[in-house]
């Protein structure tokens, strides 16, 4: 059982800006809703990294682990698995298209898996409304750190 969510945003930054954020994952606490406990290995993003990060309130610990499968800097374009507590999984393929100097389109891709059964039933009907609204808030993040960088004076 799965669900593909696949929000799109302009991005008023350079595509390079939006690039390194997205390659810097021990960075991502700091526009993502997640907190990152490890990188393995630490540093720029290569493929098989494993980002390791918690979730929700901080007394829950939500654990969650993105393993990266696909990095293409001269097209822009990563992929990874993402884990999240009680079975979900997320095939997230994300990539950036330069549209001017100073803006670029992000697309992002989430095919959402759930346990078989009725855990995975009952797991898709409690969370259906934010399957959407997750990937997008997560998009609007990342939109709103490169664009704050970018405008930022040097």
């Amino acid at each position: 059982m799965s669900y593909i969510s696949c929000p799109t945003s302009i991005v008023n930054a350079p595509v390079e800006l939006v690039w390194m954020l997205l390659t810097r994952p021990e960075g991502w606490g700091d526009f993502y809703n997640m907190r990152i406990t490890a990188v393995d290995p630490a540093g720029t993003a290569v493929v098989g990294q494993t980002v390791f990060a918690e979730s929700g309130p901080r007394f829950l610990h939500l654990e969650l682990q993105f393993r990266f499968t696909e990095i293409d800097p001269l097209n822009y374009k990563l992929g990874f698995d993402a884990r999240f507590p009680l079975g979900m999984t997320v095939r997230e393929d994300m990539s950036c298209v330069p549209v001017g100097q100073n803006q670029c389109r992000v697309n992002y891709h989430c095919d959402f898996g759930f346990p078989t059964g009725w855990r995975g039933s009952l797991m898709r009907f409690l969370i259906r409304g934010r399957l959407d609204a997750n990937p997008a808030d997560s998009l609007d993040r990342l939109r709103r750190a490169a664009e704050e960088l970018h405008v930022k004076p040097a």
